[in-house]
């Protein structure tokens, strides 16, 4: 048994059910909803505690968890100056990270059961409104996708922010709405908001020669973007239909999936791939409507 949450446009804001094989009964809505809109949502690694970004103040909020909500944890003491849209926590679970709207863009916290103090900005900022943040599987680096050239930023990462790193020699060309490190930690792929609407790298504490792009692009804006549990697919949440495209990696896209049977039904903005037995592997797609 494990669980699943979704992070909504009206209240409560934040749903989350049970999960085994399907979804079960909904647990009881948190006893302190996020004020407004939630935007993003991540559960610890350890799955003792859950965190939504949201539009209006605090801009993130966060719980224990424990087969349902706990009482909220305290607000940061240092806020995210305004709407938060994206949430990650580190791999060892020790801190947290929000892409927001404004100035510094990502903002992030040492985590213990609660939010520590704010670590210091870092020296580069990304350039304008963060829309996603994702930390590298070892832990040791951390991008933020966002708009305005060069749409994604990657910083290293030990307790804090350090020196940004080089740009990728090949921007991805258009606002950056969110970002992806491969499991393995080699890749990291950046969806966008014009074509080819994805774009990949190689990672090795840095940005490597783009991949080429796939044979058959995702056909609009890119919103969501994952890896498969055992890197051997990705898959990219976009604004227009079939909403929902994937593809084979092999350090590289391959010849593009058909799509699903039965589409989603709408805009989708994010996706993700839920891990299984050896037995066999199926990708679970999340889909909201489109906020901004």
């Amino acid at each position: 048994m494990s669980d699943i949450a979704v992070a909504h446009v009206s209240s409560p804001n934040v749903t989350a059910y049970p999960w085994s094989s399907g979804f079960g009964t909904k647990y009881t809505n948190p006893s302190t909803l996020p004020p407004a809109t939630g935007n993003g949502v991540a559960f610890s690694p350890d799955g003792n505690d859950i965190a939504v970004a949201h539009v209006s103040s605090p801009f993130v909020t966060a719980y224990p968890w424990s087969s349902g909500f706990g009482t909220k944890y305290t607000n940061p003491g240092t806020l995210p100056p305004f709407h938060g849209l994206g949430v990650a926590f580190s791999p060892d679970g020790n801190d947290i990270a929000v892409a927001h709207v404004s100035s510094p863009f990502v903002t992030a916290y040492p985590w213990s059961s609660g939010f520590g103090t704010k670590y210091t900005n870092p020296g580069t900022l990304p350039s304008n409104h963060g829309f996603g943040v994702a930390f590298s599987p070892d832990g040791n680096d951390i991008a933020v996708a966002h708009s305005n050239s060069p749409n994604v930023t990657a910083y290293p990462w030990s307790s804090g922010f350090g020196t940004k790193y080089t740009d990728p020699g090949t921007l991805p060309p258009n606002t950056g709405r969110g970002v992806a490190f491969s499991p393995n930690g080699n890749d990291i792929a950046v969806v966008h908001t014009s074509s080819p609407n994805v774009t990949a790298y190689p990672w090795s504490s840095g940005f490597g020669t783009k991949y080429t792009d796939p044979g058959t692009t995702p056909p609009s804006t890119g919103l969501g973007v994952a890896f498969s549990p055992d890197g051997n697919d990705i898959a990219v949440a976009h604004f227009s239909s079939p909403f929902v495209t994937a593809y084979p990696w092999s350090s590289g896209f391959g010849t593009k999936y058909t799509d699903p049977g039965t589409l989603p039904p709408s805009t989708s903005n994010s996706v993700a791939f839920r891990p299984l037995p050896a037995s066999g592997f199926n990708p679970a797609f999340a889909h909201r409507r489109l906020l901004l």
